[in-house]
């Protein structure tokens, strides 16, 4: 196996991360879940122009914290016997839920399925906002200036991760689904998204995060790839800290977001999918992530890929997911 631009492959299997974890963590994720619990979700199903022969298409908004009305994709297998079960999708930065027809194989394999549009991306989910400071660039860094200020509860991936935990909630509380048999999937920011469900909401089943975003970010700062997807990790520094006096400030904030931190809540059944050669979200801050899982894990390793279509992947994540 060829050796990646990263730590060797042998060194990847134990590598435990290096982006501080705020000591307030586990208290700080129990009182957004308690937030998320106590809402009322308003949940509206408005069937879609797209339809399909063998499937109910529905556009879905739910409520979620701040306020913020998100929108999901659902399909619902007209034949299926209830409860039968479900999958949850989630998509790449800057993306959107996807084309309906995408989606349809599981449903003719008897699954509901539930696509989100993460808010303020390119979907039609709303970004309510209402952070101090800069919004520049995008994601990872709003809300940061206030969790600097010691409010990280406005950080937007916060909002964002608990938006995959109620749409899960929300689809296993459905009359038609199992919610036993309920199972995630996504790539990049998608991976992350599906890793931070899994572990907000434990009783999903199985999950295949596909070479996730949103881990270990002083590990990529170190590794001088905060470009592309994780640009915006420059940039804050650049802009608003060019000596870099706030570091260790700003990655311990981040660390309230950081994936690997919420891995080992997880209690589901996990295949993991990576490029040894993803110079995007580089392997060594995946596998922070994976080896904090204590529940049955596989990681499918493709030595000669990036950050890029997997060749075969989604046949095995299809085959996964029907163990269900």
């Amino acid at each position: 196996m060829p050796l990646t631009f990263d730590f060797p492959l042998e060194k990847l299997k134990t590598y435990q991360g290096i982006n501080p974890r705020p000591v307030d963590f586990d208290g700080y994720w129990d009182a957004a879940l308690a937030e998320m619990r106590a809402l009322d979700p308003q949940v509206t199903l408005t069937l879609a122009a797209f339809q399909a022969p063998f499937a109910d298409c529905y556009d879905m908004t739910f409520t979620g914290v701040g306020g913020a009305r998100i929108y999901a994709k659902l399909l619902k297998p007209k034949a299926a016997p209830a409860p039968h079960p479900a999958i949850l999708m989630f998509h790449g930065y800057s993306g959107d839920s996807g084309d309906w027809a995408e989606k349809l194989g599981y449903v003719a394999a008897g699954f509901t399925v539930a696509a989100l549009d993460c808010r303020g991306q390119g979907g039609r989910s709303e970004d309510v906002g209402g952070v101090i400071g800069n919004t520049l660039h995008g994601h990872i860094i709003r809300g940061l200036d206030e969790a600097l200020q010691g409010r990280p509860q406005k950080l937007y991936y916060r909002q964002m991760f608990l938006d995959t935990a109620q749409l899960a909630k929300i689809v296993m509380e459905m009359p038609d689904v199992d919610p036993a048999r309920v199972g995630a999937v996504g790539g990049s920011q998608g991976g992350a998204l599906t890793v931070a469900c899994i572990a907000l909401e434990p009783r999903i089943q199985r999950a295949a995060p596909v070479y996730p975003f949103l881990s270990d970010y002083k590990r990529v700062w170190e590794m001088d790839q905060d470009t592309g997807a994780y640009s915006e990790l420059r940039e804050y520094f650049r802009h608003f800290d060019p000596r870099h006096e706030a570091e260790d400030a700003v990655f311990e904030k981040l660390g309230y977001v950081d994936i690997q931190h919420l891995a080992p809540r997880i209690r589901t059944n996990v295949q993991w999918h990576i490029g040894l050669r993803d110079t995007i979200c580089p392997p060594s801050t995946q596998f922070a992530a994976y080896n904090k899982i204590a529940s049955d894990k596989q990681m499918v390793i493709y030595p000669d890929f990036g950050h890029e279509g997997l060749k075969g992947n989604n046949d095995l994540i299809f085959d996964f997911m029907m163990g269900l």
